[in-house]
């Protein structure tokens, strides 16, 4: 009974393991984090337009990739739904 269960927390750790991976690589993910840096660029853009300074300019990439991983978590849990 007890090498069973190991064998079961194996193979759920390795279902983990390979939605992790399959997410990491789909197409939604990188679809998703291209648009949503891109509205942080025009927003930013928009708002900085008579602002010439390299700090804030560098600001850009940064900011779009933490919203867009911040916010990746609600589109990760309906792709999962989909793939299941």
């Amino acid at each position: 009974m007890r090498l069973e269960e190991r064998v079961n927390k194996i193979e759920e750790r390795n279902k983990k393991v390979e939605l992790n991976k399959s997410w990491e690589t789909s197409w939604t993910r990188r679809i998703c984090i291209m648009i949503l840096t891109y509205i942080v660029v025009v927003f930013y853009s928009y708002l900085t337009t008579k602002i010439n300074n390299i700090f804030l300019s560098s600001l850009v990439p940064v900011i779009g990739f933490t919203l867009s991983t911040a916010s990746l978590n609600i589109i990760r849990k309906l792709w999962e739904k989909k793939i299941k």
